[in-house]
């Protein structure tokens, strides 16, 4: 619900859009950088760089300025306050254990898909293939099962206006980028309550993500194995990849 424009604090939330507009693809910025990044002017850029630098959320050699560790201060209250992630992290550790697999659990934010727990002890070769499957690590939702699944838990209404509008990049060749077939995808996977994308995000990597829900059947989060194409065939997923989670889902459901 939309607050009160006295409310807002507009140089909060541009303080806080400069601290977003640093990712994998820009590591370290300058002013002109994060004007261009956030959409705010050059100078107002430069001061907001210049306050977090003296807060000591980011570091600079004097022109360019980048994260510094005290942003993680953030994501360990998050990790260490919210019920949802220590929920369901000896879920995952036990199956990664059980399986050797990797399992994660994400929730959705706008076009992408956070890890919010990740499976410790997960197989080595697994997290060696999949690239950026870290905690905290931000997946496009269109492109990945877990953001499949999430996308396809909204009402109807609101799935299509996050769509509208919405540019789906292509990632892999595998990719489905086209908006009409995008929602047949999400359809789809709304009839099945489960999926499964292949090579979508990276090549090579295969996922079988099923919804969590809590007792009122609200899709809180997904959860997720990853593997190869050997380990994720249709057989293997049939067999024993999508009972498992379904298992774990319903174990889960009354801790959500």
């Amino acid at each position: 619900m939309p607050i009160a424009k006295a409310d807002f604090i507009e140089g909060l939330a541009k303080g806080l859009a400069v601290l977003e507009a640093f990712d994998t693809d820009r590591q370290r910025l300058n002013a002109t950088l994060a004007a261009q990044r956030t959409g705010i002017t050059r100078a107002a850029a430069r001061r907001h760089l210049l306050t977090l630098a003296e807060l000591g959320y980011l570091e600079t050699d004097g022109s360019h300025y980048w994260l510094s560790a005290r942003v993680l201060r953030f994501a360990g209250s998050y990790m260490a306050t919210s019920r949802l992630p220590r929920s369901l992290q000896p879920t995952l550790n036990r199956l990664a254990q059980q399986t050797q697999a990797a399992f994660s659990a994400v929730v959705l934010d706008g076009g992408e898909g956070v890890i919010v727990a990740r499976s410790a002890g997960s197989a080595e070769p697994v997290r060696h293939l999949a690239y950026g499957l870290h905690l905290g690590a931000r997946l496009p939702a269109h492109a990945t099962s877990t953001g499949r699944v999430l996308l396809a838990n909204l009402p109807k209404a609101d799935f299509n206006a996050w769509l509208k509008g919405r540019t789906l990049a292509r990632i892999t060749p595998q990719t489905e980028v086209g908006t009409g077939k995008f929602k047949v995808l999400i359809d789809q996977v709304r009839r099945d309550d489960h999926c499964l994308a292949r090579d979508a995000h990276e090549l090579g990597i295969h996922a079988l993500a099923v919804p969590l829900r809590n007792m009122q059947g609200q899709a809180l989060a997904a959860l997720n194995v990853v593997g190869t194409a050997d380990q994720l065939s249709d057989a293997a997923v049939q067999r024993k990849w999508l009972p498992l989670l379904q298992d774990a889902a319903r174990e889960l459901r009354p801790l959500l």
